[in-house]
């Protein structure tokens, strides 16, 4: 049997690096097998993904949709370990979950049942992800809005995102300065201790001069 060749792993990972901005990403896996990738998202920002898979068929030689197969969505806040999202859906389906975190999430798909429980499938599986606020319903709009309140609709929904980006910004940043505050008084209460310890050794060494210089008279 020969499959389709699958993509390079460099190719892969920048694909999956754009997703959110790809409209017919695609990667391939065998049953059992989970793909990851890692997107840094602000706090509070809503996520959708989009995701279609089909199996490859020996009988007609390409890939097809198989009613059995299924495929499950796993998304983890790396830094915190804390389980967003773990659902089992479809072979076509979507998933949606809020950020409570700014940071690295880790987002996981895999196929855990095919045509058989004992048989190796390969899948192609189309991911479409969305960051920020979710777009509307292209169609839907077509008929009840004008293509004037479209466009404002995109403009508020950029200058959304850039807002998170702005706010995920300033989150980082205080998380440096108060790591610049502590190391700075660490520094200064290390300073002042040498200088303590070296005030009480010229103490010392005074008195004990002072000693010296008046055993020296007495004899």
């Amino acid at each position: 049997m020969a499959y389709p060749r699958r993509p390079p792993l460099l190719a892969l990972c920048l694909l999956l690096v754009f997703a959110a901005a790809a409209n017919a990403l695609h990667f391939y896996l065998d049953t059992n097998e989970k793909r990851c990738f890692i997107e840094e998202l602000p706090s509070d920002t809503v996520v959708e993904g989009h995701y279609r898979a089909l199996e490859w068929s020996e009988t007609e030689q390409k890939y097809v949709e198989n009613p059995n197969l299924g495929i499950l969505v796993e998304v983890d806040e790396l830094e915190t370990g804390h389980n967003v999202v773990k659902t089992r859906g479809p072979s076509e389906g979507q998933f949606t979950f809020t950020s409570h975190d700014s940071g690295d999430h880790s987002i996981c798909l895999s196929s855990n049942y095919g045509t058989s429980w004992f048989s190796t499938t390969h899948i192609r599986l189309y991911l479409d992800i969305v960051v920020g606020s979710t777009k509307p319903d292209a169609e839907h709009d077509r008929s009840h809005v004008s293509e004037l309140s479209q466009k404002l609709r995109d403009l508020n929904m950029k200058l959304e995102d850039i807002r998170r980006e702005q706010q995920y910004q300033r989150e980082r940043e205080a998380a440096f300065r108060d790591l610049s505050e502590d190391t700075n008084s660490r520094a200064v209460w290390y300073t002042l201790a040498q200088i303590g310890v070296l005030l009480a050794t010229c103490v010392w060494q005074l008195r004990h001069l002072k000693r010296f210089f008046e055993d020296r008279k007495m004899h």
